[in-house]
């Protein structure tokens, strides 16, 4: 079900207009969330507001990104639980915006 969840969220963003990214955190501190451990009030009083989806299953998608090196950014999606606990993260490219 989380699977799903994170897979329909991956592939919704795909399918949207590119909206503006997420808030901009230093790389080095996304270690620092870690899935079963990490709450989302710890994620927020760390990283700030970002950009989210809320599912009506309770889940959260939320969106950070951290500079890669030559101006060029990636992506860190994190998925919050309905208790509130960050379930799973990932990293991958940023979107690029069309033309």
């Amino acid at each position: 079900m989380k699977r799903a969840l994170f897979a329909a969220l991956l592939l919704a963003g795909c399918a949207t207009t590119p909206a503006p990214p997420g808030t901009q955190v230093p790389a080095e501190r996304l270690q620092t969330v870690v899935p079963g451990t990490t709450t989302k009030a710890q994620l927020l009083a760390a990283f700030g507001p970002t950009k989210s989806v809320v599912f009506d299953s309770g889940y959260e998608a939320w969106l950070y990104q951290a500079a890669s090196g030559a101006g060029r950014f990636f992506e860190f999606v994190v998925l919050i639980d309905p208790a509130g606990m960050v379930a799973k993260t990932r990293t991958g490219p940023a979107a690029q915006p069309s033309r």
